[in-house]
């Protein structure tokens, strides 16, 4: 894992010959044609989408809750356009890939609650063309994941599931020799044997994460961040983890679960006034501490993913 010093980090790119060059670089590791000529007309488009986005996450840092979504989803929208120009020279081919790709009911129902709201994944837009060309993931068009589900993805939310439900969501790796123990009690959650659970991860994750044959532990791609994997990174407390809920999305890279779940408040902020004005002014359920405590995770969090990604060799 990269080391990471917030928007400093992301100075090597704000110069149209940095950009140039790191373009080619990466154009030329992907075995694209003419890497010099389109690294030359993509720098520009590059270091503004990346400098966009950085001023709507300095805005989103000064802003009242209220607008916070809103800010912090679009300057996301930015960097993943710049994330994915490094691989695809040509983006956007078509209008079919601007649209956003997913969508959400616009009107609440009555006894609305965050938690049980879902996002529903369309076939075309930003949302599936990331997943494929930055993660190699086919989306399935129609499936529905609720707001639950994917706060229970973010590994910084952990100690509030616990202070508000008695429940942990991520269990730390400890780190030994160069390899991460993972805790039995991973297995309880998972119904597995020690055995069993090595050929689970080995059968589905293997390009992410080698395992010992001796002792519970394994060790991690350098870039595992940018994998299809369970393993994630608590930005805050600087440690590996791993889910104890082993549901359909626990191997969803961390990049797509901010992105559905900025893009459903940054929904409710737009068209739900009532309810997000209820929500923010007399905060009446534990939807508010999860919002708040995610929007301020999001600030830090989403522009690190997004350099571990620009970084990946």
């Amino acid at each position: 894992m990269l080391h990471y010093t917030g928007w400093r980090s992301f100075l090597r790119f704000f110069s149209a010959e940095d950009a140039q060059a790191f373009l080619k670089k990466k154009y030329e590791l992907c075995h694209i044609e003419s890497a010099h000529e389109k690294s030359f007309d993509n720098c520009y488009t590059f270091l503004y989408y990346l400098e966009h986005g950085q001023i709507y996450y300095e805005q989103a840092e000064k802003a009242p809750l209220i607008l916070k979504p809103i800010l912090i989803f679009y300057g996301l929208v930015h960097l993943i356009k710049a994330s994915i120009l490094t691989i695809d020279p040509n983006y956007p081919e078509s209008t079919t890939v601007l649209a956003h790709g997913v969508s959400t009911r616009k009107r609440k129902k009555q006894n609305y609650h965050f938690f049980q709201d879902e996002v529903k994944l369309q076939k075309y837009g930003l949302f599936p063309y990331m997943s494929k060309t930055m993660f190699h993931m086919e989306q399935l068009e129609g499936d529905k994941i609720t707001m639950e589900v994917l706060f229970q993805l973010v590994p910084e939310l952990s100690s509030l599931f616990f202070q508000l439900d008695g429940k942990r969501t991520f269990a730390e790796l400890l780190p030994q020799n160069g390899q991460f123990l993972i805790p039995e009690k991973v297995l309880d959650h998972y119904h597995m044997t020690a055995s069993r659970f090595n050929e689970f991860l080995l059968s589905r994750f293997a390009d992410s994460v080698s395992l010992s044959a001796d002792t519970l532990s394994c060790t991690l791609n350098d870039s595992f961040l940018n994998k299809i994997t369970p393993f994630k990174y608590n930005i805050e407390d600087q440690t590996v983890v791993l889910p104890l809920i082993k549901n359909t999305f626990f191997h969803y890279p961390e990049l797509l679960v901010h992105y559905l779940l900025l893009y459903n408040l940054s929904m409710i902020a737009r068209y739900e006034t009532e309810w997000w004005g209820d929500l923010t002014k007399s905060m009446p359920t534990k939807d508010y501490p999860f919002i708040e405590a995610f929007l301020s995770i999001t600030e830090q969090k989403s522009p690190f993913l997004i350099y571990q990604f620009l970084m990946e060799k």
